[in-house]
């Protein structure tokens, strides 16, 4: 009997230390589009920034990546699904979001597809969608986080060119003015292309010769990431939760 005994309070305290361990965990969510979430091996090596950074924190910091492909601040929310019914990707995300999870918050390259009503948002329904997600995370106790897109590799006689027009002007406002903090990886990952050259930044997109076994016809691609370029990617989003004295930096893995 003394056996048992043992065996149970053992039992129980390793059950203890797993529901302590699971309390002390946070999550951060990422919410955005393609440039962000994960890819399969069909694919690659097209690879989200999201991925990458996922590897970067200790065991205290989980990553759930949501970000999808294709998906704006509106169609992440009201989205359509192929037997014509209306998808909240957002909905779960809110309903298992806990008090000091993070919300990574990246939108705007799909939103100024202004031609796809189902997609496509004016700057002043970007506004309010964005309002929605961060409220809706203040809500449940969680920290809202703002990012800019990240640069398109768009060269024209040798300068490189913004392509999100008032997008990201929009975000950097509601950020002002909501007091929330702000990741401008607009601009980090303008600085980022421009320093490779009008050339060697392909070495960050994906840029694939023919012959390759996912993409036989090759591939120029300058607005999705390689496996390099998401990891040069993810480094800024580590570098700009450093500089905003996020409490998660503690929790960063970096060489």
């Amino acid at each position: 009997m003394k056996k048992i005994g043992t065996l149970i309070s053992g039992f129980v305290m390793v059950i203890f230390l797993l529901a302590l361990q699971q309390e002390q965990t946070l999550t951060i969510y990422i919410i955005g589009d393609s440039t962000a979430a994960n890819k399969d091996k069909r694919t690659f090596p097209e690879t989200g920034w999201g991925m990458a950074f996922a590897k970067m924190f200790n065991q205290q910091v989980r990553i759930d990546n949501r970000a999808l492909n294709g998906r704006s601040s509106k169609s992440f929310k009201q989205d359509s699904g192929k037997d014509g019914s209306t998808i909240n990707h957002w909905e779960p995300i809110f309903e298992n979001l806990r008090r000091g999870d993070y919300v990574f918050i990246q939108f705007g390259h799909n939103d100024e597809k202004v031609d796809k009503p189902n997609v496509g948002t004016s700057l002043g329904e970007f506004e309010q969608n964005l309002t929605f997600y961060i409220n809706q995370t203040k809500e449940k106790g969680g920290i809202p986080i703002l990012l800019t897109p990240i640069a398109r590799r768009k060269f024209e006689n040798g300068v490189l060119i913004k392509t999100h027009g008032q997008y990201p002007a929009v975000i950097r406002k509601i950020a002002r003015n909501m007091q929330i903090p702000c990741i401008d990886m607009e601009d980090q990952t303008t600085v980022l292309v421009r320093s490779y050259g009008e050339d060697g930044s392909k070495k960050l997109f994906l840029h694939v010769d023919s012959g390759d076994m996912n993409y036989p016809q090759g591939k120029k691609d300058d607005t999705h990431l390689n496996t390099f370029g998401a990891n040069e990617v993810a480094k800024l989003v580590a570098k700009g939760i450093c500089e905003l004295q996020l409490p998660i930096q503690k929790n960063l893995m970096l060489k």
